[in-house]
């Protein structure tokens, strides 16, 4: 699946010339479920309350590789979170084990393994090995997971999981998708729930060539259908490495949804692709308009979401003639997309010409908010938003504050919407000391307020800073409509073990 953090480190790693090895935060992009209307167009709530960790997650974690993955909040005070722990040893080494954990009106209730998925998860010689890399709740109680676990093979095959009515139920390997799965590479990497039951999820899977292709699945009134290759898909994925991959789902309503993510068109150059299903036929993979006139190297879509059907917005990242990465975005409305475009502004605050744009979230009526990461003139890594306003996008902006905050690489790795001009974004900078930290950012009726450290995050965590890692970070952040909201992600304890946390926004 995409992991954006990875990506910032490796920039970081050549902007600074700083060290990029250690811990890695998981998955970046906030829950592509289309957010409801907001019942009033009212601010974000107050303050931030202080950072806990995960209930009962520690306790689970003994191999101290705890991550909080993903989050989806689909009211005030009801939220759904999952990740990974290092659970039992195998040989020499623990390995990971997936888990869920569930907010019912305002109160977390203990980390829990995926039911059932003990079961699918035997890993062959390597042990038990899995995570849930996303989660969506269409309504408090109603929910969906997926991920990666390892069978009994030693193949990594992708498994989803529901709740009904405040029960999971027993977690599965996606139908269909070990069949096309030959190579032994497959994972669910999003999912998205417009309503209960019905949900639609997407990743990638290897085929009995080796080459990585993109897939999605769909659940329709509690019943998951048959994993199917995105159409047209494997038509583009022509290059020697073939990788591809969905990255991101968002749907606005069930059997409307769009999927963005990755391909090889030769083998020299990726590209990102855009595909659309309408009530419930997905139409061919294509290029987002103009993205092949920008990206003369590496380009992807890296995340998705739809306030509407054939109403969505698109951002990711493409190479310039000399290989730099930059970002860019990309709206549709009423089912076209308009061409895609450099983020406005961002070159402007590129200094140094290494950019990229990761989370995207859209509330109806046509606002989106996106964000990622620039190099400024002294080559440090900074946060920024960028508001796209029916179907036309602002220009980007700093995070106020971030600079101030961060001493060498950071960025915006997750962002949510509640209503209008009401937004949350969450990531992770560079401490003083080369260790990092996690931030969040509120924007209040089209202001974007000072990225804080979430309160009490250093409690928490070790004093002992690891220089160049990312060790701690806001991983995922939920808005309810009209707030509040929710971050999630990993933070080192004293005795230097990852471990899962959480923080909400007060009333």
């Amino acid at each position: 699946m995409k992991r954006f953090w990875p990506a910032l480190v490796a920039v970081s790693a050549v902007v600074t010339g700083g060290a990029a090895a250690g811990a890695v935060m998981g998955s970046g992009p906030a829950d592509a479920r289309a957010v409801p209307a907001a019942t009033r167009a009212a601010p974000l709530a107050g303050s931030w309350g202080t950072a806990r960790g995960v209930p009962d997650l520690a306790a689970l974690n003994k191999g101290g590789n705890a991550y909080v993955n993903s989050l989806s909040c689909p009211s005030a005070g009801n939220c759904a979170a999952g990740g990974s722990y290092g659970g039992a040893r195998a040989g020499a080494a623990h390995v990971q084990q997936a888990f869920v954990a569930v907010e019912r009106e305002g109160r977390w209730g203990n980390a829990a393994v995926v039911p059932g998925l003990a079961a699918l998860s035997k890993g062959g010689d390597r042990g038990p090995d899995a995570e849930v890399d996303a989660v969506s709740c269409a309504s408090p109680g109603n929910c969906a997971a997926g991920g990666e676990y390892r069978d009994q093979h030693g193949h990594l095959q992708g498994f989803v999981v529901s709740e009904r009515d405040g029960r999971w139920g027993t977690a599965s390997g996606v139908p269909g998708l070990a069949v096309l799965n030959a190579g032994g590479q497959a994972d669910v990497g999003s999912v998205s729930c417009p309503s209960a039951g019905n949900c639609a999820a997407g990743g990638e899977y290897q085929d009995r060539h080796g080459h990585q292709q993109g897939f999605t699945v769909s659940e329709r009134d509690g019943r998951w259908g048959t994993a199917a290759e995105i159409p047209g898909l494997g038509t583009l994925n022509k290059g020697v490495g073939g990788s591809a991959a969905v990255y991101q789902i968002s749907c606005a309503s069930p059997g409307n949804c769009t999927a963005g993510g990755i391909y090889d068109a030769t083998d020299d150059e990726s590209q990102g692709f855009v595909a659309s299903e309408q009530n419930g036929t997905w139409s061919k993979a294509i290029d987002p308009p103009g993205l092949g006139a920008l990206n003369k190297g590496f380009g992807s879509v890296n995340s998705v979401s739809c306030f509407s059907p054939g109403n969505c917005a698109a951002v990711g990242s493409y190479s310039d003639f000399n290989g730099v990465p930059l970002g860019f975005a990309v709206s549709q409305q009423n089912g076209t997309w308009h061409t895609a475009i450099e983020i406005p502004g961002l070159g402007a605050l590129n200094k140094r010409n290494y950019a990229d744009a990761g989370p995207v979230s859209c509330v109806r009526p046509g606002y989106c908010a996106a964000g990622g990461y620039y190099a400024s003139a002294n080559g440090n890594l900074q946060a920024f938003a960028v508001v796209d306003r029916n179907g036309t996008w602002g220009k980007a902006t700093e995070i106020p504050g971030f600079g101030t905050l961060s001493h060498g690489f950071g960025g915006v790795g997750s962002i949510s919407c509640a209503s209008p001009g009401n937004c949350a974004a969450g990531g992770f900078y560079q401490g003083r000391h080369g260790n990092s930290d996690a931030f969040v950012a509120v924007q209040r009726n089209g202001t974007w307020g000072k990225a804080i450290e979430i309160p009490g995050l250093a409690a928490l965590g070790t004093h002992q800073p690891i220089p160049g890692s990312i060790a701690t970070g806001a991983n995922t952040m939920s808005c309810a409509p009209a707030g509040p909201c929710t971050a999630a992600g990993n933070y080192l304890d004293r005795s230097g073990k990852s471990q899962g946390f959480i923080v909400s926004q007060t009333p």
